[in-house]
């Protein structure tokens, strides 16, 4: 969430429900336990959660009878009352709360609080009170609980915490929770909550046989299977071609690259803790690499390039290694080796809106063609500390501004946002159920030409520097495959499905035929199987289905002696029997719709 969208959120009347259920769970669970410990309790989005110190691991049971306790505090209409009060007088009010008394220490000590906001020395700590419950707190709150609807909120679950997580620190019990203005608001999101689960990448992957990890290869790399490489070459091959009509030069780099190189792209001082430990190689010291950037320098730097030459658009599969803890890898999303669709540009000053606009497009066309319809974009701009002169940053910045209103896009400006080296454009999409994944980023670069020296020789003889600008276009296609699984819930548009038809024989004499038929299917380019088994048809549909395969071609003595198919789509539609060159047009038809 951007600092804007989190003020905002802190500001609106949701944030404030929400603040304030926490206080009244925290209420509710010391009512239970009147020697439990309080730690932290913000809202979060979606929700909130409440750290405690407790003397037994909580049970399901627990969540319900503290929620039914919520709900008695919340009808007894109690007020949220502001104090503010010393350092010493918040002591003696949390005299008997350890994790309190740890937070005023920090705060008096001028350390930042738990929100990242920078305190003096001498400190007026706020503090909230509502029926029995009081805690340090800079709300803001409800003015009463009547404010709460009962009916809207609900306890998730209880999930262990580490006190302001560091695991050498005791181990709290925190419980999540969610709360909203109305019980169908509650309704609506335990639904997505569940339709989340359905989709879950790491769920479909197994069940669709899509990919794999195991502990032997390493943590954090995957292996493709057959139906997610053929999924994967599919959409690569889309890649390329696009990219091919669209002006570009492919390019392909070495996994690993001498320490020199990324001394002078100042990874080695800037991104070093991502990076692998250096493997030697006859004395020298070689890095998997992060980036594939660099490289992508060296092949402009071969030749002398003339303003003529520009723009040169690079762009490549190009897998990379970045270091991950343990902690944070998750499925797809997150991994240790991943492969970017990596762009690069490089252009004439004069050619950069140009540039800006046709790789906005570009990008906005690639990720429609995959079924995504909703945009929102944020313009990051010139931090404090920044190389490059800000004539450059002022007309980078416009250029990308001015792209985006061109396109239309929605967009959110985070001023002093950007990297040190260039502002940037950040694309968001919206999935199925409306969740927001960063994906497309398009982003200057004034530090790589400088310290790779970088030029081209202008219409005046002299050399001068050109623009370099970085374009992910999927970001990753790990996570990019991922995002898609769970968006489409692995029911593939016809394009991408890794199977698009299965020929499905009532009894062996029609073999035969359903072979014939898979022939001609796989000549017309449509992927196809026959399923052999000796089961009876409606088990074989089923079948079909939980594969989520887009046709089902059934055929029996009637569609034999017809040369036709009766076909059932996976959606549950039943089209019922037809000839097969309409079966082929319709499929080859919504084929080359993709996903639009």
């Amino acid at each position: 969430m951007s600092e804007e969208k989190n003020s905002n959120y802190e500001e609106s009347r949701l944030y404030k429900i929400r603040h304030s259920t926490a206080h009244v769970m925290a209420e509710a669970v010391l009512e239970k336990f009147p020697e439990g410990k309080v730690a932290i309790g913000p809202p979060i989005e979606n929700g909130f959660y409440y750290d405690f110190e407790l003397p037994r691991p909580l049970t399901p049971e627990d969540l319900k009878e503290i929620q039914t306790r919520m709900k008695k505090i919340i009808a007894s209409k109690l007020t949220f009352e502001r104090k503010e009060v010393s350092a010493e007088e918040a002591r003696k009010l949390f005299a008997d709360q350890p994790y309190k008394l740890e937070l005023i220490d920090g705060l008096e000590e001028g350390n930042e609080d738990e929100y990242g906001n920078p305190i003096g020395e001498k400190v007026t700590l706020s503090i909230y009170s509502s029926g029995n419950f009081i805690d340090l707190c800079r709300g803001p709150h409800v003015d009463d609980t009547s404010v709460i609807n009962p009916k809207a909120i609900k306890l998730m679950n209880v999930a262990g915490a580490y006190w302001r997580g560091d695991e050498h620190n005791t181990m709290l019990q925190r419980i999540y929770g969610t709360a909203w203005e109305t019980p169908q608001e509650l309704k609506d999101y335990l639904w997505k909550l569940e339709e989340a689960k359905k989709r879950d990448h790491r769920r479909l992957g197994r069940e669709l046989d899509l990919y794999s990890s195991n502990d032997e290869i390493g943590t954090g790399l995957i292996l493709w299977h057959p139906n997610g490489a053929r999924i994967r070459y599919l959409a690569e091959r889309y890649w390329g071609d696009e990219h091919d009509k669209a002006g570009y030069e492919f390019v392909y780099t070495p996994h690993i690259g001498k320490a020199s190189l990324w001394e002078t792209s100042g990874h080695l001082d800037f991104y070093n803790e991502n990076m692998y430990s250096p493997i030697e190689i006859e004395g020298q010291a070689y890095y998997l690499k992060p980036m594939n950037c660099p490289f992508h320098v060296h092949i402009y730097k071969s030749g002398l390039r003339s303003y003529r030459d520009l723009p040169m658009r690079y762009a490549e599969m190009g897998t990379v290694y970045r270091y991950e803890r343990s902690g944070v890898l998750h499925g797809l999303m997150r991994v240790r080796g991943f492969t970017q669709d990596d762009a690069h540009h490089f252009c004439r000053p004069d050619q950069m809106p140009e540039e800006i606009d046709f790789v906005l497009g570009f990008s906005l066309h690639i990720l429609r063609a995959f079924g995504f319809k909703e945009f929102k974009a944020f313009l990051s701009t010139m931090p404090e500390k920044s190389v490059g002169e800000p004539e450059r940053w002022r007309d980078a910045e416009a250029a990308l501004e001015a792209a985006l209103k061109r396109a239309k896009l929605s967009y959110e400006v985070d001023e002093g946002g950007g990297a040190f080296y260039g502002p940037k454009i950040d694309i968001k999409i919206s999935d199925a159920l409306g969740r927001e994944w960063q994906l497309s980023t398009i982003q200057f670069d004034f530090n790589l030409p400088e310290r790779f020296d970088m030029n081209y020789i202008g219409e005046d003889g002299q050399p001068h520097r050109p623009y370099m600008i970085h374009r992910a276009l999927m970001g990753s296609v790990e996570r990019f495959f991922g995002i898609l699984i769970e968006h489409y819930g692995g029911a593939f548009p016809v394009w991408l499905a890794p199977v698009q038809a299965v020929l499905i024989p009532i009894a062996d004499r029609h073999l035969e035929y359903a072979d014939t038929v898979a022939a001609k299917l796989k000549e017309a380019g449509i992927r196809v199987k026959v399923d052999e088994r000796k089961e009876r048809m409606n088990a074989k549909i089923r079948d079909a289905q939980k594969q989520k395969i887009p046709y089902m071609l059934v055929v029996g003595d009637r569609e034999m002696e017809d040369g036709q198919v009766a076909l059932r789509k996976r959606g549950g539609e039943n089209p019922g029997a037809m000839p097969m060159a309409d079966f082929i047009a319709l499929a080859k038809e919504e084929i080359a719709l993709k996903a639009a």
